[in-house]
């Protein structure tokens, strides 16, 4: 992809975020889509490119009365709209579209016209993890965890403080789900959920979603919001068993798509001003900085516990609260996308000052997919 020759000139949230009980899954993604759309000052007319996951871009088009000449239904867990940003970017440079629309909306916590997730026993998973008696995403993620501490020696104490320093950026933003300050002691002394990880290292269960719209740089100028511009992308996937990683100490995807989306942006970890990891358990940050080369191996916990991504240390990371305090609907990928785009505009509720350069990097699965996205708010040349 060319450097800064995509724009993000669209970007909004469901209109409430948390329980919405009166809102459907399917509404949930117009409501998201109507307020981006209002954003960025169209019409679903306008748009000719669609990309989602959870519902289907069919039911999509047709519920928003779109017919669009390019849709992207990629699904590979909470990262898909980080590649659904890349796949759109790719499209519209290649002249199949104009205008992309991508949409999230998950009744997550309401469960109101959901769409069920299963796994079939003849899947992978199905025939040689879930005869072990693995109970969902927590239970899972407890192997890369538990390896990841005893190598490096990491303490539980150290993987609290991820969510301590989260509650803090959270206490910052209006629309945080939580908002009261955590300790230590606290996290370790709510209820355990699945060894190591307690209930407060596990992300929120909510309902909400958002909505980005995309476009060439060349129109950005057209539009009444402050441009944000895709300065590189990257993707992958490793493995649907987390059983079969490679190192459960180290993400293959999160390495390959980070460095391809670095390479491509032409920009090192020491560019970066602002950055959101996916973080729908504790040890997703630590995993993330490590793997993107922000820190050295097993150094991430002692990196945050010293306060370096905490309210005035000098990575932000999280600023929004993320997916431990901020909210997360099932598929937090979005929210960390929306996130960097208010940073970049300058809107955001903890604003990092003079932020130029933000990265937003997510996971699907069980470190499964990841998908890493660059983002400037500077024109290219």
């Amino acid at each position: 992809m060319k450097p800064k020759s995509i724009a993000i000139v669209g970007a909004a949230e469901t209109t409430e975020l948390g329980k919405i009980p009166q809102l459907s899954q399917i509404q949930l993604h117009a409501d998201a889509a109507l307020n981006t759309l209002a954003d960025a000052g169209l019409k679903p007319s306008d748009i000719d490119g669609i990309a989602t996951a959870g519902e289907t871009p069919v039911t999509l088009a047709h519920y928003l009365g779109i017919t669009p000449s390019w849709v992207d239904g990629t699904s590979v867990g909470g990262c898909s709209f980080m590649l659904h940003v890349r796949h759109a970017a790719a499209a519209i440079n290649e002249g199949l579209c104009t205008t992309v629309l991508i949409t999230h909306g998950e009744s997550g916590r309401s469960g109101v016209g959901r769409t069920p997730f299963s796994r079939s026993p003849a899947s992978l998973f199905g025939q040689f993890e879930a005869p072990y008696g693995p109970m969902g995403p927590p239970t899972l993620f407890t192997l890369p965890v538990l390896r990841y501490l005893k190598h490096y020696g990491v303490s539980q104490q150290e993987l609290a403080m991820v969510a301590v320093v989260q509650r803090k950026w959270a206490a910052l933003n209006p629309r945080a789900s939580y908002r009261t300050p955590l300790t230590v002691d606290e996290v370790l002394s709510s209820e355990m959920v699945a060894y190591p990880v307690r209930k407060l290292m596990c992300c929120l269960v909510t309902d909400g979603g958002g909505a980005l719209i995309l476009t060439a740089a060349e129109r950005a100028r057209d539009f009444p919001r402050k441009p944000v511009y895709v300065l590189g992308t990257g993707e992958s996937v490793e493995t649907p068993m987390v059983s079969q990683m490679e190192d459960f100490t180290s993400s293959r995807a999160f390495r390959v798509s980070g460095k391809k989306a670095f390479d491509e942006a032409g920009i090192g970890v020491r560019d970066v001003d602002h950055l959101m990891i996916y973080d729908a358990f504790a040890h997703l940050p630590l995993f993330g900085l490590e793997d993107l080369g922000f820190v050295e191996r097993g150094t991430a916990a002692k990196f945050i516990w010293d306060g370096n991504t905490a309210p005035g240390g000098k990575l932000p990371l999280n600023t929004n609260g993320g997916g431990l305090s901020y909210m997360h609907s099932g598929m937090y990928g979005m929210y960390a996308l929306q996130e960097s785009v208010r940073q970049l505009r300058g809107i955001a509720p903890a604003q990092v000052p003079g932020a130029t350069i933000s990265v937003a990097h997510g996971v699907g699965g069980m470190f499964a997919a990841s998908g890493t996205i660059v983002l400037s708010n500077e024109p290219g040349t």
